[in-house]
C-alpha cells in the first residue's frame, strides 16, 4: 500500500513553482520533506535524540548538505568513485542554513539533533543551495522538537534593473545584486551576498522584496504540517534548572564590578584577567558544598550578569569594553610589501586584529577548479583565509580547514574579485593569515587584501574596505544602540554581526546575522549608514598607504604577456611531445602555456626576465611565421645551389630564390651574385601556379634595365632564363 503524500506548492511571480512534499520517503526520521523546483529534488531530513547526553551544555547541532553526483548523472572524480568529504560550496551552504536554524532552538536544548540536505536530482535552470534553508525548517515543522518558528531562504537577484526570486546561473551572469536572505515571517535573520557597488537604499530593497517571497514560504510550511497532522505539542525535555536565590547573589556580588571594570576600558587579555578575578572572588564566596552542587548554575549566572553589565554600559552611557565611542573606528596601522619574496604583501592592523594577506601571480594553469556534481568551472581569483590558534593566544589541535575559514574567505573573495579587472592575464590568489583576532578578521583580510593586490601590481578598479557592525537593543525600553567595528566580545553578547565591504561608490559584499526578534528596518538602514562612515573611514587609511596600484609587478614576479597564434600553428609550437614547447621553457625559464579559443591559439607567456619572455615571443613568431603575397621581406642566404640560393625569412623558414630571380642580367653562376651569409630583401609572390612551390625574387625590387628589343644579346639573355625557368 502506497503511504499517503502531502503536498504544498508555492507559486513564484514568473509562473515557476516549488512544492514540498511529505509522507513517503524517510520516513523513520522526525521529519522528513521533498522539495522540488523544476527537474530538481532535494531530500531534507532532521531527527533529534529524547534526551541530551550527561554534562552537555550546549546544543550540537549538525547542519549537512551534498549534492549528489548521480543527481546530474556524474560519476565523481579522484580514484574513489564515492562522494568524499564536502566541497567548499557545499559547506557554504551548510553554514547559511545553520546560522539561521540555531538561534530558533531554546536555549537550554542540548540534545544531539542532525539536519542533512541531500540534492538527489539536478536541474541547471534551478541553483539548489536557495531551497536547503526551506527544506530543513519544513522538515523540522513536522516534527515535535522544540523550535520557535518556521523559517526559509531565498536567493534575490536584480537583473537589468529587475528584482528574481531564485534566479537560475545564467541570469546571475548579468546581476549586480546577488544575495541569500534567511528570515521568518516577522523579520529577516540572515542576508549574505555580493554587488556591484550599490547603494544602502539599493540593498535594503532588495532585503525586502526577498523578504516578501519567505513569508509564503513559511505560510506554506505551516499549511504542511497541518495537512500532515503534526502535533502542536513540543516533546518535553529536561531543562536547565534554576535558583532565583543564587541568581540573585550572583548578580549582587558581580553586576557593579563587571560594570565598573568594563567602564574603565581596557585591553582584550587585561579584561580577561580582572574579570577573570572577580569570577573566582564570586567562587570563594560559596561554600564548598555550594560549589560542588550549584557550580554550573553559578557559571551560568555569572555570565548572565556579566553580559547585562556590558550591554547595559553600551546601552546607558554609551561607552565600549575598550573604552570606544558607539562610533568610533579602532586605531589602524597599515604596512606594505612587509614580505621581500611575496608577488604582492601587505599587513592591515586594527586594534587587536590584525591580518597579513600575501598576493601570487600565475597563469592559467593555476587556476581553481570547481567540479561539483551542480557546477563545473574556474576562478582564475581566489581567496584562501587562514585563522591559527595563537591568533587569540590559544594552544588548540589543526585539524585542517574549518567551516569557519572557508566561509570567511569566500566572504572577503566575494568582496574584492569584483575589483579585478576582467582583462587581467594573471590567475591571482590572495591568502590571509589572521596574527591576531578581537572582532572581525574577515574584514581585516578584505583590507590587507586590497593593499597586497596593489601592491602585487593586480590594476584593481577601485579599492576596497570593510567594517563589523553590532548591535545592543533592549526589548523593555526600546533603547538599541549600532556599535562600528566590534570587538570580539561584542560579537557574543550583542544581537547582530553585519559586515559590510565596499569601495568608495557601493557596497560590493556583505554577510549579517541577526540574533533577535524583530530587527526593524530602520536600524538596518542605520546600521548600514554607520556602517559607510566606517568603510570610508577606514578606506582613507588604505590609499594613505597604498594610493594606487603598482604600474608594474616585482622585478621579482612573473610578468605575464599573452599573444594569439593562428589555431593550425598551436601543433608546430608545442611540437612532437611537446618538445619544443618544453626546449623553449628550458632554455628560457619561462613558463608557457596554450590554450585554443574559436580556432585560434592563446599563448600565456610568464616569466621574471623580459629579455627572456621576448626570446620567447620572437621564437614563437619564427615558427608561426607565414609571409604575405606582395609583400618585401629580409632573408639570409643559407646554401648555394646550382638552380638558385636557399634563403631564410625565419630560423626553419626556408625558399629557393630561383637562379633567373636573382637579378635583371644573365646569371651563369650563383655564387657569382650572392654568396651564403648575405642579407638583402626579396618580393614574395606566393605559390607559383606552374611549379606549385613558393616563389621569391631579388630582381623585382632591383630597377629592371632599359629593354633593347633589336638587341641579339638581350634575347639570348631572355631565351636562356625561359630555359633555366623550364628546367
Amino acid at each position: 500500500m502506497i503511504p499517503e503524500l502531502f503536498k504544498e506548492v508555492i507559486e513564484l511571480e514568473d509562473g515557476r513553482t516549488i512544492s514540498i512534499e511529505t509522507g513517503r520517503l524517510a520516513k523513520q526520521a522526525d521529519g522528513s520533506v521533498v522539495i522540488r523546483m523544476g527537474n530538481a529534488v532535494m531530500l531534507a531530513t532532521v531527527v533529534s535524540a529524547r534526551s541530551a547526553k550527561d554534562g552537555m551544555d550546549f546544543l550540537p547541532l549538525t547542519v549537512d548538505y551534498r549534492e549528489k553526483f548521480a543527481a546530474a548523472g556524474r560519476f565523481p572524480g579522484g580514484f574513489f568513485k564515492r562522494e568524499a568529504r564536502p566541497s567548499n560550496e557545499e559547506i557554504l551552504t551548510m553554514r547559511l542554513v545553520d546560522r539561521v536554524l540555531r538561534p530558533l532552538f531554546p536555549k537550554d536544548y542540548h540534545a544531539e539533533t542532525q539536519v542533512m540536505m541531500q540534492l538527489m536530482s539536478h536541474d541547471d535552470e534551478v541553483m539548489p543551495d536557495a531551497l536547503a534553508g526551506l527544506g530543513a525548517s519544513a522538515a523540522i515543522a513536522l516534527t515535535d522538537i522544540p523550535f520557535e518558528y518556521p523559517i526559509s531562504e531565498v536567493r534575490v537577484a536584480r537583473i537589468e534593473g529587475k528584482l528574481v526570486i531564485n534566479p537560475t546561473r545564467k541570469q546571475l551572469e548579468s546581476a549586480d545584486i546577488d544575495l541569500m536572505v534567511g528570515a521568518s515571517e516577522e523579520s529577516v535573520m540572515m542576508v549574505e551576498g555580493e554587488m556591484d557597488e550599490v547603494s544602502e537604499a539599493e540593498m535594503t530593497e532588495a532585503i525586502k522584496y526577498a523578504h516578501e517571497a519567505i513569508k509564503v514560504q513559511c505560510i506554506a510550511q505551516r499549511k504542511l504540517a497541518e495537512k500532515a497532522g503534526r502535533v502542536l505539542e513540543t516533546r518535553e525535555y529536561v531543562k536547565a534548572t534554576t535558583d532565583e536565590a543564587i541568581e540573585a547573589t550572583v548578580n549582587d556580588f558581580t553586576y557593579n564590578k563587571i560594570y565598573d571594570l568594563a567602564k574603565a576600558g581596557s585591553s582584550k587579555h587585561e579584561r580577561t584577567e580582572k574579570f577573570a578575578a572577580v569570577k573566582e572572588a564570586l567562587l570563594e564566596s560559596f561554600t564548598e558544598e555550594v560549589k560542588e552542587m550549584q557550580g554550573d548554575l553559578i557559571n551560568y549566572y555569572y555570565h548572565k550578569s556579566q553580559k547585562k553589565a556590558i550591554r547595559d554600559l553600551i546601552l546607558n552611557e554609551g561607552i565600549r569594553l575598550d573604552g570606544r565611542k558607539t562610533t568610533e573606528i579602532r586605531p589602524i596601522w597599515c604596512e606594505v610589501a612587509p614580505l621581500p619574496s611575496a608577488h604582492g604583501s601587505a599587513i592591515f592592523t586594527r586594534g587587536e586584529t590584525q591580518a597579513l594577506a600575501t598576493v601570487t601571480l600565475g597563469t592559467s594553469r593555476d587556476v581553481n577548479i570547481i567540479d561539483s556534481p551542480t557546477f563545473e568551472g574556474e576562478e582564475r581569483f581566489y581567496l584562501h583565509y587562514n585563522f591559527p590558534p595563537f591568533s587569540t593566544g590559544e594552544a588548540r589541535p589543526l585539524r585542517g580547514t574549518s567551516r569557519r575559514e572557508v566561509g570567511h574567505g569566500n566572504l572577503a573573495q566575494r568582496a574584492l574579485e569584483g575589483m579585478i579587472p576582467e582583462e587581467s592575464p594573471y590567475t591571482v590568489r590572495v591568502v590571509s593569515e589572521v596574527l591576531e583576532s578581537n572582532g572581525s578578521s574577515s574584514m581585516a583580510t578584505v583590507c590587507a587584501g586590497t593593499m597586497a593586490l596593489m601592491d602585487a601590481g593586480v590594476q584593481m578598479k577601485k579599492p576596497v574596505s570593510g567594517i563589523a557592525m553590532g548591535l545592543i537593543t533592549d526589548e523593555e525600553t526600546g533603547k538599541f544602540a549600532v556599535l562600528s567595528d566590534i570587538l570580539g566580545d561584542e560579537d557574543h553578547l550583542g544581537d547582530m554581526d553585519f559586515k559590510v565591504t565596499g569601495t568608495a561608490d557601493g557596497i560590493t559584499a556583505c554577510q549579517m546575522d541577526i540574533k533577535v526578534k524583530g530587527l526593524s528596518y530602520d536600524i538596518m538602514e542605520k546600521a548600514l549608514s554607520q556602517a559607510r562612515e566606517g568603510r570610508l573611514h577606514i578606506l582613507e587609511k588604505l590609499t594613505d598607504t597604498i594610493a594606487k596600484p603598482n604600474e608594474t609587478v616585482k622585478p621579482y614576479a612573473p610578468k605575464m604577456v599573452k599573444i594569439t597564434i593562428p589555431g593550425k600553428f598551436i601543433g608546430a609550437v608545442i611540437g612532437p611531445g611537446g618538445k619544443v614547447i618544453q626546449e623553449m621553457q628550458k632554455e628560457t625559464g619561462c613558463t608557457i602555456v596554450i590554450e585554443e579559443e574559436d580556432e585560434m591559439g592563446i599563448v600565456e607567456i610568464l616569466g621574471v626576465n623580459q629579455e627572456k619572455i621576448d626570446e620567447v615571443i620572437q621564437k614563437i613568431d619564427d615558427i608561426t611565421f607565414s609571409p604575405t603575397v606582395g609583400e618585401t621581406y629580409e632573408v639570409k642566404v643559407v646554401k648555394i645551389l646550382d638552380f638558385g640560393a636557399v634563403v631564410e625569412f625565419r630560423p626553419g623558414k626556408e625558399v629557393l630564390l630561383h637562379i633567373s630571380e636573382l637579378a635583371w642580367e644573365r646569371t651563369e653562376n650563383v655564387s657569382d651574385v650572392v654568396k651564403v651569409g648575405d642579407v638583402f630583401e626579396v618580393k614574395y609572390f606566393g605559390i607559383d601556379p606552374r611549379t606549385r612551390k613558393q616563389k621569391v625574387s631579388r630582381k623585382a625590387l632591383l630597377p629592371r634595365p632599359p629593354r633593347k628589343e633589336g638587341d641579339k644579346g638581350h634575347r639570348e639573355q631572355r631565351s636562356h632564363h625561359n630555359k633555366r625557368k623550364e628546367e
